[in-house]
């Protein structure tokens, strides 16, 4: 019986190790960031993203360096409460630090077509 615990042991061990390989640390123990959001649209519009779909600037949808394509996000506006759920779906963004790049609709939802940027927090949704 000691030797069947032991290899149980050592199963769950392996899984467990196994899962943890796949989530990127740095979202292993944390579902909301903050930084900088930015929004792309008309110049992308119907190019192929990351995940080999076409972009559609007037879909919910957003670029994030390392989430899995598929995940679901709440992005708020710290500058006015206003909050958008996207679905990631494209790498990026690419320019300085910001954390995530926003549909022309999804940044409209929010406000921040005009800026061009804003202040977010975003919220990994299970």
């Amino acid at each position: 019986m000691n030797r069947i615990s032991r290899l149980t042991c050592s199963v769950a061990l392996s899984l467990a190790l196994g899962v943890t390989a796949i989530v990127p640390m740095a979202y292993a123990h944390t579902t909301v960031l903050s930084g900088v959001a930015s929004w792309y649209g008309p110049g992308f519009h119907g190019r192929t993203t990351a995940n080999g779909e076409k972009y559609n600037m007037n879909g919910m949808t957003a670029a994030h360096k390392s989430l899995k394509f598929g995940t679901k996000v709440r992005v708020t506006n710290e500058n006015n409460g206003k909050s958008v759920v996207v679905r990631i779906n494209d790498r990026g963004p690419y320019v300085g630090s910001r954390i995530i790049d926003l549909s022309k609709s999804a940044a409209q939802a929010i406000d921040m077509i005009g800026p061009g940027t804003a202040a977010v927090t975003v919220e990994v949704l299970a």
